[in-house]
């Protein structure tokens, strides 16, 4: 499944900068929505993780316009191999491992043709 491609601008405001201060620096940036393309309407992006604790991964949300913040627990889905998720528990449409960015997938496509001992997943009958 492809990555969404939903993008918001993030201006927090200067008492949102305050609050924050002594957590993580806020600045004024873009934010790429990290869920499946087929999660509805309500997006999502870390902005940042405090160690992996419980609820310390703190999310911006948004639909439309309007953006929260939010501090959201880890997915606890685990791959066989046990590779964590990546999301938050409860988020909509797939596991993290399930979702490609197409712009990056492209990138590892390019960059294969040169450099074919580094990219072997991209080796005869690989399909773009």
């Amino acid at each position: 499944m492809n990555k969404c491609t939903a993008v918001l601008r993030f201006d927090p405001p200067d008492r949102v900068v305050a609050l924050f201060a002594s957590v993580h620096r806020l600045e004024s940036r873009h934010l790429l929505c990290e869920l499946g393309e087929d999660h509805g309407d309500d997006h999502a992006a870390m902005l940042w993780d405090e160690g992996g604790r419980p609820g310390s991964a703190v999310w911006a949300r948004w639909a439309g316009k309007n953006l929260r913040l939010a501090s959201l627990g880890w997915c606890s889905a685990l791959t066989p191999d046990e590779e964590a998720c990546g999301l938050f528990g409860g988020h909509p449409s797939a596991h993290a491992w399930d979702v490609t960015d197409p712009t990056l997938e492209a990138l590892r496509q390019e960059l294969a043709k040169g450099l074919s001992d580094l990219f072997p997943e991209y080796g005869e009958g690989h399909e773009s």
